[in-house]
C-alpha cells in the first residue's frame, strides 16, 4: 500500500452535503436546446415555413402550426427589458443560492426570454447578449451576460454553477508523459488550479520534461498505471478523496487496420488503456467523486479524450477507433451514472493530433497546446461534447449530415 499523505483526509471533517439539483424535467421538444448547450451553442427553432424564430421550443411553429422546424444557431443579441431578485424560494437548490437575478429579454431576432441575469448586467435597458449554458442538472438554461467583455467573468454564482472552472480546484491529469498531459499541466496551473496531481510518473521513468512540470508549485507526480487495477485503486485511496476534477488523457495509439496486421496485441493494449483504464478509473474515483458533489468547490468534472474516430472508424486506425468507440459508450454511461450528483462528465472528440502515430495523416491536425487549451475552455464553460480543431469539426459536420456518406468517404481514404 502507499504511504497516505497527513493531509489526504482533510476534506472528510467538513460536513457532507446534499447535492441538490435544479429542476429537471424537459419536454422532448426542449431538448434540441439542451443538445446544442452541450456543444456550447445557443439554438432556438425557426420554422422552415415562415421564418419565425420561436422560444420556448414547441411541437409546432406558434404562427403557422408547421412542424417543419430547424434549430438554427442565434447570436444571443437582445435588450434586457426587466429584472427581478429572488430573495425566498420553494426549491431546495435555489433556497440555498439565495439572492438570484433573473430577467426577461427580448432578443434580436424576435422571442423575448426569461434568463438568469450576470451581476455585471446594468439595470434595464440594457444590451446584453443571451448565451445558453448546462446547469448542474445537465440541463439547459439561458444567460444574460454583458456585451462588453468582463473581467473575472466565471467569479459571478451563476456562472460558478453552470461551470467546471479549474481555478482553486484540485486535478488530476492521467498520463504526464504526452506532449497532451504536459501542455495539459501548464494551462492547468496558469487556469489557477490549487492543485495538479500527475499520473503515469514513478522514479524510474521521470524524464526532463517531467522534472520541469514537478518545479511548478501545485504539481505533484504520481505513480498511475490504468492498466493495472491495482495501481489504480492504490491511487483512489491515497487522494481519490480530494480529486475536484479528472483528465483522463491516458491513450495507446497505433495505426492499424483489421486485415492489414496479424496479432491481437496492439489491439489488446488499445483496449485496456482506451477503455478498461477509464472503467478502472470510474470505478475507484466515481463513488469518492459522488460524495463530494455537495461541497463548496467539491466535485465537479470527469474530462474523457476521445477521438473523432469514435463517431465512424477510420479504416487505417481501425482498431484504436473501435477502442475509442467503445470508451464513448463507456463515458455516456459514466455521465448518466454522475449527472445525479451534478457532475458534469465532458468528451473531447479531437481531431488527429499532431503526434507521431498521426504523422501520415495529412493536415490539419491540432497541436497539444491548443488541445489543452480547449480543454480548459470547455472546463470554464462547463460543455458537455468538444470537437477541438479544424479537422474535428469538419469531421462532425460530415457525420450529422450523413453518417452512411461519412462512412464511404473512410473507406476509399488514405
Amino acid at each position: 500500500m502507499m504511504a497516505v499523505s497527513p493531509c489526504a483526509n482533510e476534506d472528510l471533517a467538513t460536513p457532507a452535503h446534499q447535492p441538490f439539483l435544479p429542476p429537471r424535467p424537459r419536454s422532448r421538444a426542449a431538448l434540441g436546446l439542451t443538445a446544442a448547450a452541450a456543444l456550447g451553442r445557443f439554438e432556438l427553432q425557426a420554422c422552415r415555413e415562415c421564418g419565425t424564430v420561436q422560444y420556448p421550443p414547441r411541437e409546432a411553429c406558434h404562427r403557422c402550426l408547421s412542424t417543419q422546424l430547424d434549430w438554427q444557431l442565434q447570436t444571443g443579441g437582445g435588450e434586457l427589458i426587466s429584472t427581478t431578485t429572488l430573495f425566498h424560494s420553494q426549491n431546495e437548490y435555489f433556497r440555498e443560492r439565495l439572492p438570484w437575478r433573473l430577467g426577461m429579454v427580448h432578443l434580436d431576432c424576435g422571442p423575448t426570454v426569461i434568463t438568469h441575469v450576470h451581476a455585471a448586467v446594468d439595470a434595464p435597458p440594457a444590451r446584453v447578449r443571451v448565451d445558453a449554458r448546462l446547469d448542474k442538472a445537465g440541463q439547459a438554461a439561458l444567460i444574460a451576460l454583458p456585451v462588453s467583455p468582463v473581467n473575472r467573468i466565471f467569479e459571478d454564482k451563476v456562472l460558478q454553477e453552470m461551470s467546471c472552472d479549474p481555478c482553486s480546484r484540485r486535478v488530476l491529469v492521467t498520463d504526464g508523459h504526452s506532449a497532451v498531459g504536459q501542455s495539459l499541466v501548464r494551462a492547468l496551473v496558469a487556469a489557477g488550479a490549487r492543485m495538479v496531481w500527475v499520473g503515469g510518473c514513478s522514479a524510474d521513468n521521470r524524464t526532463a520534461e517531467l522534472d520541469a512540470l514537478v518545479r511548478l508549485e501545485p504539481v505533484t507526480l504520481v505513480p498511475l498505471d490504468l492498466t493495472s487495477s491495482e495501481s489504480v485503486a492504490q491511487a483512489g485511496e491515497q487522494f481519490g478523496a480530494r480529486v475536484d476534477i479528472i483528465i483522463n488523457n491516458a491513450e495507446y495509439h497505433r495505426a492499424h487496420g483489421v486485415v492489414s496486421s496479424r496479432g491481437a496485441g496492439a489491439p489488446q493494449a488499445e483496449m485496456e488503456v482506451n477503455y478498461f483504464g477509464l472503467l478502472r478509473l470510474a470505478q475507484e474515483f466515481g463513488p469518492a467523486m459522488r460524495a463530494r458533489a455537495g461541497e463548496e468547490r467539491g466535485a465537479t468534472a470527469w474530462v474523457n479524450l476521445l477521438s473523432v474516430y469514435a463517431l465512424a472508424n477510420y479504416p487505417s486506425h481501425g482498431t484504436f477507433s473501435a477502442s475509442k468507440a467503445a470508451a464513448l459508450s463507456l463515458s455516456q454511461c459514466l455521465r448518466a451514472q454522475m449527472q445525479s450528483s451534478g457532475i458534469r462528465v465532458i468528451n473531447v472528440f479531437s481531431g488527429p493530433i499532431d503526434d507521431e502515430w498521426n504523422r501520415l495523416v495529412p493536415p490539419p491536425k491540432i497541436g497539444a497546446d491548443a488541445l489543452a487549451r480547449e480543454i480548459i475552455k470547455a472546463l470554464q464553460r462547463g460543455q458537455e461534447d468538444v470537437y477541438p480543431g479544424d479537422a474535428a469539426q469538419e469531421w462532425l459536420a460530415r457525420w450529422r449530415a450523413n453518417p452512411k456518406v461519412l462512412e464511404r468517404e473512410l473507406a476509399t481514404a488514405r
